[in-house]
């Protein structure tokens, strides 16, 4: 029987020739996982925004990832750019990437009461 797989690097069989020379082309994945690595910073080690984020304790910045520059965003999820002048809550597009200009934090991947706090707090309330 023929194998059939498809690989990024050999996407037909052999004979065939390249009849998809972008045979990847488009596909929502860059470089890195758009979910922060095991090691990603988090906002307890980006020491400004630790700063920025007074009154959340050292156990909860450390459940706050923050995405490494070069990380492409995953798109229709939200982010709050808490480097930004005036933080907001957004919804991803595909050509996202995070830059060295931003703290992206996924809300997918921060606990929903640290998410509410930190949303309030890019809003300029102060959540208790």
């Amino acid at each position: 029987m023929t194998d059939h797989s498809i690989e990024p690097g050999r996407p037909h069989p052999p004979g065939w020739g390249d009849l998809n020379p972008n045979f990847v082309a488009g596909q929502n994945d860059g470089l890195r996982s758009p979910r922060p690595e095991p090691d990603a910073p988090t906002a307890f080690d980006v020491k400004e925004l630790h700063r920025k984020l007074e009154g959340f304790s050292d156990d909860e910045l450390k459940q706050i990832p923050v995405l490494v520059p070069g990380t492409r965003l995953e798109q229709g999820s939200t982010y709050v750019d808490m480097r930004s002048s005036e933080p907001a809550e957004f919804t991803a597009t595909a050509d996202m990437v995070a830059q060295r200009t931003n703290w992206y934090v996924p809300k997918s991947d921060v606990p929903y009461e640290l998410w509410n706090r930190l949303s309030a707090r890019a809003r300029g309330e102060r959540a208790a």
